[in-house]
């Protein structure tokens, strides 16, 4: 079965986690600081804060902006479900924004008129998370003009989008943004097996992040209440989570961001190639303005002519391990319990019901690859 996704670990990745193992901190050792230094020199961010998970960027990321019970935040419904979790994590209320059909990533022609209406009603969100489907980055620029009269504060959901780059930017570099979040996740387009990372240009907001990320605590007696009663001393001064990134999985994404391009580089051959051979095909390919600004995270097709589960089904038996991303978020049982249902986001449902996610990763085999255009062609015959 060939996967629809898979990292790519080699002996130097190995080395530098044994190495911590035999001779350094597992946690709170330089590891974890050298990431995160390593991300801003990569992405030209001025902060970066590691963190545990993706999900737990996301969570932080709210809560340094503010957003608390009473308040809005919106993203969009083609998503994993921590996009729009994390703004309920902090008590506050939902909403999305429909998807643009071809570039599949919030629309921003709805983001216009739902901002005009909100206005309206006096019930603009706080913060707007957005998200770079399978690699390719939302118009931030566009998303920036709009926002910015209303003061709402941009989180990028870029889980899928290290190594890609918009408007001559790496993305993560939040030119147009209040903070960007990473997801180091296995199918990522790198690996730390499980981490994330915020990274913001605000100092305020990096400060934040790293206080919720660590238990609301700090030991610098600048910020403390009263004076310090010693170098063990600490406060408590939010109410913060324990959501710190390990050195052993901090050594794992120095290594691998030093092959991060090559990762992306590959991916990006492998995306040109699906794009030329399956274009004859009765599918809808994805359109984005620039091959090479994408990470591609994934490559999703729809399938037009067919039964999508059919068609998932057939693959399957032939060995091509396929996937579809996401079952859109206001449709699962606990967001229809909050009052969303069918029909409410159309393009995002529309997509949903043709996508299909083949094999792209950066070991995929030009045999491989052959392998999975061969079949697919042969099952939509």
């Amino acid at each position: 079965m060939i996967p629809y996704g898979k990292h790519d670990i080699d002996d130097s990745d190995i080395e530098a986690v044994v190495d911590v193992l035999r001779h350094q901190f597992l946690t709170q050792g330089q590891q974890v600081p050298a990431f995160e230094k390593a991300l801003c020199d990569y992405t030209e961010a001025r902060h970066a804060v590691a963190v545990n998970s993706g999900t737990s960027g996301l969570h932080v990321a709210c809560l340094a902006a503010g957003l608390t019970k009473g308040d809005l935040g919106w993203t969009v419904p083609v998503s994993f479900a921590a996009s729009a979790n994390c703004i309920l994590y902090c008590g506050a209320d939902v909403d999305f924004v429909d998807i643009d059909p071809a570039t599949r990533n919030i629309c921003t022609q709805a983001l216009r008129k739902k901002l005009n209406t909100a206005a309206q009603q006096n019930r603009l969100p706080r913060v707007l998370v957005v998200v770079h489907f399978t690699g390719a980055s939302c118009d931030m620029k566009a998303i920036r003009a709009l926002t910015e009269p209303y003061g709402i504060i941009v989180i990028e959901d870029a889980a899928h989008a290290l190594g890609g780059r918009h408007d001559g930017d790496k993305i993560g570099r939040c030119r147009y943004s209040d903070m960007a979040v990473m997801s180091f996740h296995p199918v990522k387009s790198i690996t730390t097996a499980e981490g994330g990372a915020v990274l913001t240009n605000d100092d305020n907001l990096a400060y934040r992040c790293n206080l919720f990320a660590k238990h609301g605590i700090t030991r610098d007696p600048s910020l403390m209440q009263g004076e310090s009663h010693g170098p063990w001393y600490y406060q408590q001064l939010e109410l913060g989570y324990n959501y710190r990134l390990s050195d052993l999985h901090a050594a794992l994404g120095l290594s691998q961001l030093a092959k991060l391009d090559n990762f992306v580089a590959k991916r990006r051959e492998l995306a040109a190639k699906y794009l030329s051979e399956l274009t004859e095909l009765p599918l809808a390919l994805p359109q984005i303005s620039s091959l090479h600004e994408s990470a591609w995270h994934l490559f999703m097709i729809e399938v037009t002519r067919h039964d999508r589960g059919q068609v998932f089904e057939r693959l399957q038996q032939r060995g091509i391990g396929g996937n579809v991303h996401y079952i859109p978020i206001h449709l699962h049982p606990y967001y229809r319990n909050l009052g969303f249902t069918e029909g409410d986001f159309p393009a995002a449902e529309q997509f949903y019901r043709r996508a299909i996610t083949i094999p792209l990763f950066s070991s995929l085999t030009a045999d491989e690859q052959t392998r999975v255009v061969k079949v697919l062609t042969e099952v939509l015959a």
